[in-house]
């Protein structure tokens, strides 16, 4: 698909009609995670894909907002492998992580698979019930997985601001 056709067309899915997700279109969206860039290249993510029984039964304990998806991603960060920025008050690690998962999320779109970003859930119990390891963080959720049938984008969706109102040229 052409880019700005992935961009226009890709939508927050609300409804999946619980197909399995091919291993091939997921591999592919894992490796554009994986070639996104991160601040001094030190690819301090971790996605873990959430699709057994138990991981999306905890996922559904964290979130009303799988909506039926037959995978999650959950995108996290190592909080021990960040470049701190100059004033030591910020580091890459959720900006990261961000880059990260917007390239799943559009890799998707791309492939034909449907998604919604969530972070509707406290990331910290998620990563707990998951047992992740202390230092790493949670930044977001990706539901992967085929729209069901009568599900589109928002009435909305195609309204967007002019650019003047979004963007200062100084």
């Amino acid at each position: 698909m052409e880019f700005t056709e992935v961009v226009r067309n890709r939508y927050s899915c609300k409804k999946y009609d619980g197909r399995k997700l091919e291993a091939s279109k997921l591999e592919a969206i894992l490796e554009a995670g994986r070639l996104a860039p991160t601040a001094k290249n030190l690819q301090e993510q971790h996605i873990y894909v959430l699709q057994s029984e138990e991981a999306l039964a905890k996922v559904d304990k964290a979130t009303p907002c799988r909506y039926g998806a037959p995978v999650v991603l959950a995108v996290a960060y190592d909080s021990q492998n960040v470049f701190t920025y100059p004033g030591g008050r910020y580091d890459s690690g959720a900006e990261d992580a961000t880059i990260v998962a917007t390239h799943l999320m559009l890799a998707a779109a791309n492939e034909g698979v449907d998604s919604c970003w969530l972070n509707f859930f406290d990331p910290g119990l998620l990563a707990q019930d998951l047992g992740l390891p202390d230092h790493e963080v949670i930044v977001m959720l990706l539901d992967l997985g085929y729209a069901a049938a009568g599900t589109g984008p928002l009435a909305n969706h195609a309204s967007r601001k002019p650019v003047s109102e979004t963007v200062t040229y100084l």
